[in-house]
């Protein structure tokens, strides 16, 4: 059964590139509502925390490394449907194959660099939120 939430994060590359209020707006402007809003600094070990999912993986280090090098913009977003319907919104993680309009196809550069993290599934949403956010953080 689909929940109502899911979390984002705004990579490092899309706020240096200064994307945070295009990005936002794309957001709002499909349908979704900000529950939580966090803009700060993943340390190296908050991100290797974060992403300790793919620790087994040849791109976690590069990963970690990229995601601690800058400030991120973390949000927990409300929708019904709102995992599936986010990750369409945001697009294929390959910007090169994601649909035009999308928010990948729009801002991201690379595979690597590409702008924003969405969750993957309803489970994760919660965990992912549950990281970022106490449930009072969440209006």
């Amino acid at each position: 059964m689909a929940t109502n939430i899911t979390l984002t994060m705004i990579k490092p590359d899309a706020v240096r590139a200064g994307n945070i209020g295009n990005i936002l707006k794309d957001i709002e402007a499909g349908g979704f509502r900000i529950k939580a809003m966090r803009y700060y600094h993943m340390s190296k070990t908050v991100a290797g925390r974060f992403y300790e999912v793919h620790a087994e993986r040849p791109f976690y280090g590069e990963l970690v490394e990229f995601m601690s090098s800058g400030p991120i913009v973390a949000a927990v977003l409300e929708k019904e449907n709102a995992v599936a319907d986010f990750r369409t919104l945001i697009g294929a993680t390959n910007p090169k194959e994601a649909a035009p309009g999308t928010i990948r196809a729009k801002y991201a550069t690379s595979i690597g660099e590409n702008a924003v993290h969405g969750s993957d599934s309803d489970e994760n949403a919660a965990l992912e939120a549950s990281f970022h956010f106490a449930s009072r953080d969440m209006i």
